[in-house]
């Protein structure tokens, strides 16, 4: 056939099948029988045909693509975590469509509305801003990450397992007094159960502990702005103390490092410093920092593991229409490196 576009036509001229059969092996496969596949397979080879992606789209609707929407790129998480999705297409064969939404629940529509718009199989959500009961409405194949998922199936750390070990280790290295820092986290967020396990574990052991929960922004710079006069509130009222500070994620986490050495020009012993997430930033770090390992790329396997199970689903003949909401819980692991004794 030399470089001439090789057409279902030629396949089944080739093959000596119907341009019906030929047809039905790209769309219906399962309807031949397994010899016929086979040599339909061999002639496609032989022929050297291209698949016309387009053109498998336009006749049964399968795209082919996922959608994944994040809050924001400068939280050292959301990258990484899009790295493990996007690096899954040797096991999954998926493509995907990526946009970041933190300009309120109407931009994030139209994400949406643009992600269907192509047609898309499925949906990996990572932002706040819809409410599960709402994604849900749009009726397609939808997991969520570390977000409230009373009404879609999702993926999450055993967040409270983590911050009890990161608490639990302040307490062994004989802190005076442990510090969380984190953002205002709504009950409903699984990332609330990092401030509900450091309450309840410093209680427990009966240590003087404060929560900061004042961190807000829009980029990097708003919240290094916010940083800055948090360690210097810090610093100013524990100076002979020993301090263990809990940090919310690793973004924050490096922050404050870089805030204490930029004034003592190395760790001191007043200071334990442990992050959240175990994103590339912590082990990068000036010093390497302390952190609860969120198994990054085990959730991302789980996530897209239950996002195919749907869409397979909604791919059969007759499709189970009662398909249960799934929750996967991940176990966190305590990663000790420099900023711990």
């Amino acid at each position: 056939m030399g470089k001439k576009q090789v057409t279902f036509a030629d396949i089944a001229e080739y093959t000596n099948f119907s341009k019906t059969t030929i047809s039905r092996y790209f769309n219906h496969p399962d309807s031949l029988t397994l010899e016929n596949q086979e040599k339909i397979s061999r002639a496609l080879d032989e022929l050297g045909y291209k698949k016309n992606k387009l053109a498998k789209v336009l006749a049964n609707g399968k795209s082919e693509f996922i959608g994944i929407i994040v809050p924001n790129l400068y939280l050292h998480y959301y990258p990484e975590m899009l790295t493990q999705l996007l690096s899954s297409y040797g096991d999954y064969h998926y493509k995907f469509l990526v946009f970041v939404s933190d300009n309120g629940p109407e931009e994030e529509e139209n994400y949406i509305d643009e992600l269907l718009a192509y047609q898309i199989e499925g949906l990996i959500i990572l932002s706040h801003t819809l409410s599960s009961e709402k994604l849900a409405s749009y009726h397609i194949p939808i997991v969520a990450i570390e977000r409230e998922a009373d009404h879609i199936s999702s993926v999450t750390t055993d967040n409270y397992m983590g911050a009890l070990q990161a608490t639990s280790l302040l307490i062994r290295d004989k802190c005076d007094v442990l510090i969380h820092i984190n953002a205002d986290v709504p009950k409903h967020i699984p990332a609330y159960d990092r401030i509900r396990a450091f309450e309840d574990t410093c209680t427990e052991h009966n240590i003087p502990y404060e929560l900061n929960l004042t961190v807000a922004g829009d980029s990097y710079d708003d919240i290094f702005l916010q940083m800055k006069l948090i360690f210097k509130n810090i610093d100013e009222k524990y100076p002979d103390k020993k301090k263990g500070v809990f940090l919310a994620n690793d973004t924050y986490a490096n922050m404050f490092l870089n805030l204490i050495i930029q004034k003592y020009g190395s760790l001191p012993d007043s200071y334990e410093i442990i992050g959240f997430d175990n994103s590339p930033i912590a082990n990068e770090a000036i010093i390497p920092i302390t952190t609860v390992g969120q198994q990054i790329d085990v959730i991302a396997k789980t996530a897209l593991d239950l996002l195919v199970e749907q869409m397979d689903n909604r791919k059969q003949r007759k499709p189970d229409t009662d398909m249960k909401i799934k929750h996967k819980q991940i176990t966190p692991v305590l990663i000790r490196r420099d900023t711990t004794s």
